[in-house]
């Protein structure tokens, strides 16, 4: 992250908060990169529940699952060096998430590009 006036990071903070509302409101309207994110979420929650298998998708802090479920997504799309992805994804999680967000998400994504980077 440049700074927090990039407007890729603003982006990013407004899609993590539409899919944050989401998890509780299932009804309300998205923009397209969430509607995108939406209907692939499955396939990103089975990815998740396999690099994080001790944690229940169910018993995660719902703005970690927003911030992995959009990294998760933005990996796919192949636009953006998965680092970069990584590290806005931390920074996402010290800017919302709880103390240990921030390592929880990179942990996570970490292991993810490691197990796909490898096939």
């Amino acid at each position: 992250m440049k700074t927090a006036k990039d407007p890729r990071h603003k982006k990013r903070r407004l899609i993590v908060k539409e899919l944050f509302a989401q998890s509780f409101d299932k009804k309300q309207a998205h923009s397209k990169e969430v509607k995108e994110i939406l209907k692939k979420v499955s396939s990103i929650d089975e990815r998740l529940k396999n690099a994080a298998p001790t944690w229940p998708l169910d018993k995660l802090n719902r703005i970690d699952l927003a911030i992995l479920r959009l990294a998760v997504w933005e990996l796919d799309l192949d636009q953006t060096p998965p680092k970069v992805i990584i590290d806005e994804a931390v920074e996402l999680g010290k800017e919302y998430g709880s103390e240990n967000s921030a390592s929880f998400i990179n942990g996570v994504l970490g292991t993810i590009y490691k197990n796909e980077s490898e096939k």
